[in-house]
């Protein structure tokens, strides 16, 4: 600790040092985070790579405030099975199994019930919240076939560890998109871009241009249909903070994270209006020492936020090249910060950093108020945000907090049926037949009454995604 205090103190005095000598000019722009009104329940959080891999645990351990999870090009929740048994390796074990069957499969490797195991012990022991609340959350998975980093096999393990948790009651708050030719990356609509790759790259910035805006689809598939992203410069900014005031009693070093962290404020959000949490997690290799701003500013989740009144927090690791042990600047999945398995708990200590943050976002939201009587008007907006080979997504305007719609399709014959009901606006629609034309409609249920159908949506799936034995050289398909 009086390293700490040594350092801030220092800190403190280059600052004023800084001030002094620009005329007023301060470069010391990282500060800590300011609170504002957003409830913490409406949170969300979604990772690319390693960062999905922490966003899922996350997610499942602070279940009672994570309304939903995006998972890209990651696995499952304790995937690297790392526990206090691992001295007898010198704690090799977890890394072996993060780089083999994490990353490479084959599917037999990763039993979805030894991960269900885990969550339940830790759920029965208090160590994670109860994982009734993860049957609620909005589930979105991304695996592209070009992905040469990891297999599908890990996202499958995933998506079969929600759908446990969702159950059949729950299914449509999950949907899994694997027809994209993307690499292992984080996937956006532009074309073009400097500095960006394309479609089926497998390497830094690790953010690939495939046309398909994943922020966009992510954010939907949670919160419902939102306004259309900011198209001109945005009214809100990028704001640094200091990271060592959320990894305290340690500093940023000791647990592999930077010294400063970023986040997205809308100018509304700033000005005192009600909004919504977002966490974002870069991958390994994406901290701003290896490529800059680019996941913050390019990721495509800021022109959503900006319009949509969501505040987004991009928290930051950094390479740790001796203890802890993490060379490319990797969120903490395979246990490199305590060797202990509490890294996929509350306790865990980069969960329990990434939760100081949204606490202080989060510190300012107002009690709610009294919830007003749900309404069986027939829902507005409903689109088609995304298809695959076999399902799509499903968003409309959001009602009523806690509403439960009836959702019908009709498929070639032009017959409308019942498919499903679900709380919340967004319903992933599953077992249809690739390049099919179908139609949908939605409904509020209320005491058993059903009211007035929505404006039809019409979508296409896409085609089934050709086999690709070698992924990062398979072309994108049309």
């Amino acid at each position: 600790m009086r390293v700490a205090g040594l350092r801030q103190f220092t800190a403190a005095q280059i600052c004023i040092l800084i001030f002094t000598t620009t005329l007023g000019v301060s470069s010391c722009a990282a500060e800590e985070l300011r609170r504002y009104r957003a409830p913490i329940g409406e949170s969300s959080i979604s990772g690319i790579s390693s960062g999905t891999f922490m966003a899922v645990q996350f997610g499942t351990a602070w279940s009672s405030v994570i309304k939903g999870v995006g998972v890209v090009a990651g696995g499952p929740y304790w995937c690297a099975k790392a526990d206090a048994f691992d001295a007898a390796t010198w704690y090799w074990g977890p890394i072996w199994r993060a780089t083999g069957a994490c990353m490479k499969g084959p599917a037999s490797d990763l039993n979805p019930k030894d991960f269900m195991a885990k969550a339940d012990a830790k759920a029965a022991a208090g160590e994670i919240d109860p994982l009734s609340n993860v049957s609620r959350q909005k589930i979105y998975l991304f695996h592209g076939y070009n992905d040469a980093v990891v297999d599908k096999a890990a996202t499958d393990a995933a998506a079969d560890f929600y759908r446990h948790y969702l159950g059949d009651a729950n299914r449509a708050n999950l949907f899994y998109q694997a027809t994209l030719g993307a690499g292992h990356s984080f996937v956006v609509a532009k074309q073009g871009a400097p500095g960006l790759n394309d479609c089926k790259a497998n390497t830094a910035p690790y953010i690939d241009q495939c046309g398909y805006d994943q922020a966009g689809v992510i954010l939907q598939h949670i919160y419902g249909r939102l306004n259309p992203p900011s198209p001109a410069q945005l009214a809100g900014s990028v704001k640094s903070f200091d990271q060592s005031i959320y990894t305290t009693p340690h500093l940023p070093d000791a647990l592999s994270m930077g010294d400063t962290g970023y986040v997205f404020v809308p100018r509304d959000c700033e000005q005192g209006s009600p909004c919504r949490v977002h966490v974002a997690l870069h991958g390994c290799k994406q901290d701003v020492a290896d490529i800059g701003r680019r996941f913050v500013d390019e990721a495509g989740y800021n022109e959503w936020a900006d319009t949509n009144r969501l505040v987004i927090l991009y928290p930051q690791t950094k390479t740790s090249s001796y203890w802890p042990s993490n060379p490319q600047a990797c969120w903490d999945w395979w246990s490199y910060v305590d060797h202990q398995d509490s890294y996929v708990t509350k306790s865990g200590s980069q969960i329990k950093a990434i939760k100081a943050m949204l606490d202080a976002l989060t510190a300012a939201a107002a009690a709610p108020a009294g919830a007003t009587a749900p309404s069986l008007s027939a829902p507005q907006s409903l689109t088609v945000i995304d298809t695959s080979d076999s399902g799509a997504d499903l968003a409309w305007s959001p009602g009523d907090d806690g509403t439960t719609y009836r959702v019908s399709r009709a498929g070639p014959d032009g017959a409308f049926q019942a498919i499903g009901d679900v709380t919340g606006s967004s319903f992933g629609d599953s077992g249809l037949t690739p390049q099919t034309t179908y139609r949908w409609s939605v409904s509020v249920v209320l005491n058993g009454a059903v009211g007035p159908s929505s404006e039809e949506a019409t979508g296409t799936t896409r085609p089934t995604p050709p086999r690709c034995d070698d992924p990062g050289s398979c072309p994108i398909a049309k």
